[in-house]
């Protein structure tokens, strides 16, 4: 149990900072928000193969998925995160 918690939350790092470096722009997010960000769009990529890729009903829609499905869920949600806060500028 606290492999899986450790392997979520490295793959969450990993996914949030590719989706931060591939989305041209600064965002305010923290390590621990770029962890979210990442485990977030696990979420977003396990329900995006979930639909994409036929129905798996021993684990329901919401479920976590692969690095690359991760990073896309990521970027999906930092673009929904940035319309829904808007265009900001960042405060040093």
């Amino acid at each position: 149990m606290l492999w899986f918690i450790l392997t979520m939350i490295l793959l969450g790092l990993i996914a949030g900072a590719v989706a931060r470096l591939v989305v041209p722009g600064r965002d305010a997010l923290s390590i621990p928000a770029t962890i979210g960000l990442g485990l977030v769009g696990s979420f977003i990529g396990g329900f995006l193969g979930y639909l994409l890729f036929g129905h798996d009903f021993d684990e329901g829609a919401f479920q976590p998925s692969g690095l690359i499905g991760s990073i896309i869920g990521a970027i999906i949600a930092l673009l929904i995160y940035r319309a829904v806060n808007g265009r900001r500028p960042v405060r040093h």
